[in-house]
């Protein structure tokens, strides 16, 4: 019986697709039900961890919403500073995305996957702020509420009467490498 040899073609496909996937930025995404599970906190904490063990960490845009706790977890990353975009006689501050890729960190934080953007930004979304820092070969720790996926907007809408604006493609979440589920019991989120 003659032997069998794999196709070389295909070996080399795979080497490639392996290689490609080791080499490529990864996205980590801090996924919950609601606001005020503790996402950012989360996100924050494992940055610390790693900033600890060596890694270039930097915060590229984190949204405390005044929370202490969040906030403490701050201290001792870089922040970077946000851009300022002057939009209906108000100056907005907003992720400076051509800072974060002049900077080039291991890992950035871009909290809040599905904002938009303020207009004449170069990305009318923020994920897709994230896909470019992908591109260029960055690590990416980010948040996301449920409400915010495209593919189920319209169920969230039906179960809370609220339809949501600010929506992320299936793509995006799809393209994560790691999704962490953050969670709390209905009585301690209440508590907040």
């Amino acid at each position: 019986m003659p032997e069998q040899r794999p196709d070389p073609d295909a070996l080399l496909a795979r080497v490639y697709a392996e290689q490609q996937a080791q080499e490529r930025a990864r996205l980590k995404i801090f996924f919950g039900a609601s606001p005020g599970l503790g996402k950012t906190y989360a996100m924050l904490s494992e940055a610390r961890e790693k900033l600890l063990a060596g890694t270039d960490v930097i915060a590229g845009v984190v949204e405390t919403h005044g929370r202490a706790d969040t906030g403490a977890l701050l201290e001792g990353l870089e922040v970077l500073p946000r851009r300022e975009f002057a939009y209906r006689g108000v100056t907005l501050r907003e992720f400076d995305l051509d800072a974060a890729l002049a900077r080039r960190p291991q890992i950035i934080l871009v909290d809040e996957l599905a904002h938009s953007n303020v207009p004449d930004s170069r990305h009318a979304k923020r994920w897709q702020d994230v896909i470019e820092l992908l591109d260029a070969g960055i690590d990416v720790f980010t948040t996301v509420n449920v409400q915010h996926i495209e593919s189920l907007n319209d169920v969230v809408a039906q179960i809370t009467g609220v339809i949501i604006r600010e929506t992320i493609p299936d793509h995006v979440l799809e393209r994560a490498d790691e999704i962490e589920l953050i969670d709390l019991a209905p009585e301690e989120l209440l508590d907040r």
